[in-house]
């Protein structure tokens, strides 16, 4: 079943969620500064690829520098997709069709929040 979610979820969309935040991560590690927000950007890429039968799972212990990362994170820019995901979400609950689609980008959203405390898997 995870297999069929995760064809569709890239026909409709998946596949443009996850390149995005790809391009996005290519462009953050220009600077020396953005890279390692560009390298959480790509690794969030690839898990939007194929999030059924994933999980949101915490990494080990947040340490204080992943805890900054997160905060400015936040800040500039996961807010902003966390938002974009719960917009999704409550388009795709408009069907029942969309209902599965629709709690995949819910999972989404504490990733989009918080890439370097937590992680799909």
């Amino acid at each position: 079943m995870s297999l069929l979610g995760n064809l569709i979820w890239l026909i409709f969309g998946g596949l443009i969620t996850g390149l995005g935040y790809i391009i996005g991560g290519l462009l953050l590690c220009v600077t020396v500064v953005g890279i390692p927000f560009g390298l959480q950007s790509i690794n969030l890429g690839v898990a939007t690829f194929a999030p059924f039968g994933k999980e949101v799972v915490s990494t080990d212990r947040p340490g204080s520098l992943k805890i900054v990362f997160d905060v400015v994170w936040i800040i500039l820019f996961g807010w902003e997709i966390a938002m974009a995901h719960l917009v999704s979400a409550l388009i795709l609950t408009i069907t029942i069709v969309g209902l599965p689609f629709a709690k995949q980008h819910i999972k989404l959203i504490p990733v989009a929040l918080f890439p370097f405390s937590q992680e799909l898997r």
